[in-house]
């Protein structure tokens, strides 16, 4: 069982970043595919970024690649979505999810066990 709290959200203007942090508790927790997923008001949840349970691969949606960074400290038990050039699209409530069968790449959410409640990002023109 993996308990996970995000944090870390905000309102800050376009052009701007934000670091979430996702929190997780359970010993197993560096063993698991880590994403963060979004959903903006009247969409669908939609997947971000993951990595792989090393940290040595990562993968990430079109709509953010090369303006949002997902990275983990095992040791802490924590996971971040760096996130900069911020757009008003950006808006949405982020989701942390884990994988606990390892595979990685996966951008369904259906294949995530675990999710935290989400952190508000809101995005200011």
């Amino acid at each position: 069982q993996v308990r996970l709290v995000e944090s870390g959200g905000g309102l800050v203007q376009a052009g701007g970043s934000l670091r979430l942090s996702c929190a997780a508790s359970g010993r197993t927790f560096s063993s698991y595919t880590m994403a963060w997923f979004r959903q903006a008001p009247g969409k669908e949840r939609e997947f971000v970024a993951t990595i792989s349970w090393s940290g040595s691969s990562t993968y990430y949606a079109d709509s953010v690649k090369g303006r949002f960074t997902i990275s983990r400290d095992n040791a802490k038990n924590t996971i971040y979505l760096q996130t900069s050039s911020l757009k008003p699209e950006d808006t949405a409530v982020y989701y942390c999810a884990a994988d606990s069968k390892r595979t990685f790449g996966v951008t369904s959410r259906i294949s995530y066990d675990y999710w935290g409640q989400g952190t508000q990002v809101t995005v200011s023109s």
